[in-house]
């Protein structure tokens, strides 16, 4: 299936991120959000990427306009879906949300389209379940920040077709991602895997075994990540993590997935990482830079 028009459903980090590079791919892309004040973020956000890349030597004006040309703003759900080839849902992670705005588009969206949930976490038979089609729906788990990762993880339930699966896979070529495909089972390969290690990294934090910087330089120089647990931690969220480890321990039965307290007490402070300027590092110059903890996060 040839794909000219993409909706993505949600302005937020992830959701412009992902409009993004579907408008880099060429497509129209109409970007939409409930929120006015989102989809006005959201837009802004993408255009201080590219004002941000040309600054840089990295992409051109004329690069820039090209892109700019192939994206819309949407404030109506129904006028962003109307045309669309394939359309990405990129909101929170609350199955009712989702599983409502999967219902509206079962009915809006055109019959051919291939719909995507960008969910770190949630079962996507469920999702598909508030639909008629649930041959059309699959996961696209795209990472953070979307332009630069170049790993797309699309998550097949049962039901879903091998032309979706097919039509996904091209997408994200077009897209300059890699694709691998994983079986529908909470957290899916790399939430699993990533959660597990960044929640050991702040046992370790809290049991003092060595600073925040020290954990993360370990597992960079010694393992060859690009960045450390701790700090991966903070970018992704550390509400986030809580909750697909919370998902993780209801969905298996298994207390070993349980958030360490530590992170839950900084979630219940506020302290999220990066998009709230301070977690397990402040971020408030736009880097990483450690911090001491409050004594009553360790006891």
């Amino acid at each position: 299936m040839e794909i000219r028009c993409v909706a993505v459903i949600g302005a937020g980090t992830m959701g412009a991120g992902i409009a993004q590079v579907c408008a880099q791919s060429g497509w129209k892309t109409n970007l939409f959000d409930a929120f006015p004040e989102g989809l006005e973020r959201g837009m802004a956000r993408i255009d201080a990427f590219w004002d941000k890349g040309i600054a840089r030597g990295k992409t051109t004006l004329e690069q820039k306009e090209s892109w700019s040309a192939n994206l819309h703003a949407v404030s109506d759900m129904a006028e962003a879906v109307a045309q669309a080839d394939m359309v990405i849902e990129a909101v929170p992670e609350i199955p009712d949300l989702k599983h409502s705005i999967f219902a509206d588009l079962d009915k809006l969206a055109p019959p051919h389209a291939i719909l995507g949930t960008n969910t770190s976490s949630l079962s996507i038979a469920d999702i598909a379940a508030a639909t008629s089609r649930p041959e059309s729906v699959i996961g696209m788990h795209f990472f953070n920040p979307v332009p630069i990762m170049k790993l797309l993880e699309l998550v097949r339930h049962d039901s879903t077709s091998e032309q979706t699966i097919a039509a996904a896979q091209a997408a994200g070529t077009a897209m300059g991602k890699t694709t691998i495909l994983v079986k529908d089972i909470p957290g899916f390969a790399t939430s699993r895997l990533g959660v597990v290690l960044g929640n050991e990294a702040i046992r370790m934090l809290a049991d003092g075994v060595a600073s925040a910087k020290d954990i993360d330089t370990a597992m960079v120089l010694g393992y060859k990540h690009p960045m450390g647990p701790l700090a991966l931690t903070d970018l992704v969220g550390l509400d986030v993590r809580r909750d697909i480890l919370k998902n993780l321990q209801t969905s298996f039965g298994d207390d070993a997935y349980a958030p360490h307290p530590l992170l839950e007490k900084l979630v219940a402070s506020g302290r999220l990482g990066k998009k709230s300027g301070k977690g397990i590092y402040d971020w408030s110059s736009g880097e990483a830079v450690e911090t001491e903890l409050p004594e009553e996060f360790n006891s």
